[in-house]
């Protein structure tokens, strides 16, 4: 009988013993995580879990004091933060960096310029792939009736979908969306996991955040954090129900 070996996709992100080190405080110890090429994954933990800051790790904002990060197969720990994103890395903060003078479809046309030097962005003609990527955007994150209203004059929640889409617009092939949902009402938390599930594949996304509501909706592979250290990992129901996730996470246990 013969066995059809399981598919298993490539690996493209790798976070090997990563030690962040603040003055003697360890805001990240001795983390280690992988991620699949396609893969959703959400990353939770308390506030003060590390999570953001292994962002800033990955992205090169922050350099690590041991430990290595490797996209593609190709290490990148100790690269200037542009170089990353040069590579295939972009990164969604928690509050939206959206440039409020300038129309929604602006501000994508912006982030999805293959020329970003700063007098190249601005004031030019967008080439027609860049103005079509740009109107393709626009429909993903559900803000085509709005693309000419100015950044500025929108609601929270438009201005997180605008940025969602400027990181897309990059052409990034791994998205880092730190807490897309941070001041959201219900309604919108629910259509922000909307659109990254139809992210998913075309990029591997990573999603920091600590709403169980939002993490439930995404139903990605979860990883746990708790004082910078890899807790536990697996499906949100795994995760649910783990005590000690509940203990440190959830504020609550079996007992």
């Amino acid at each position: 009988m013969s066995v059809i070996a399981e598919e298993t996709k490539p690996l493209l992100l790798s976070v090997d013993g990563v030690t962040v080190d603040f003055d003697g405080f360890k805001a990240i110890d001795n983390f280690s995580m992988t991620l699949e090429a396609g893969e959703l994954r959400i990353l939770i933990g308390p506030n003060g879990a590390g999570k953001s800051t292994l962002c800033d790790t990955i992205i090169g904002r922050v350099q690590a004091a041991s430990g290595k990060v490797r996209f593609r197969g190709h290490e990148i720990s100790g690269l200037p933060e542009y170089e990353i994103v040069r590579r295939g890395i972009c990164r969604k903060f928690q509050t939206p960096g959206v440039v409020p003078s300038l129309s929604v479809r602006d501000n994508l046309a912006l982030a999805a310029r293959r020329d970003r030097r700063w007098w190249r962005g601005l004031g030019l003609a967008v080439p027609a792939d860049e103005r079509a990527r740009v109107e393709e955007i626009l429909e993903i994150v559900g803000l085509a009736d709005r693309a000419d209203v100015l950044a500025g004059e929108l609601a929270h929640g438009e201005k997180q979908w605008i940025e969602i889409g400027m990181v897309v617009a990059t052409g990034a092939e791994l998205l880092l969306l730190d807490e897309p949902t941070a001041g959201m009402g219900p309604n919108e938390t629910a259509r922000t996991a909307q659109l990254i599930h139809s992210l998913v594949g075309r990029h591997t996304v990573l999603v920091i955040d600590h709403d169980m509501t939002f993490v439930e909706a995404l139903g990605g592979k979860v990883t746990v954090m708790h004082q910078g250290k890899f807790l536990r990992q697996g499906t949100v129901e795994q995760i649910r129900n783990d005590p000690e996730v509940a203990a440190v996470y959830l504020g609550r246990s079996d007992h």
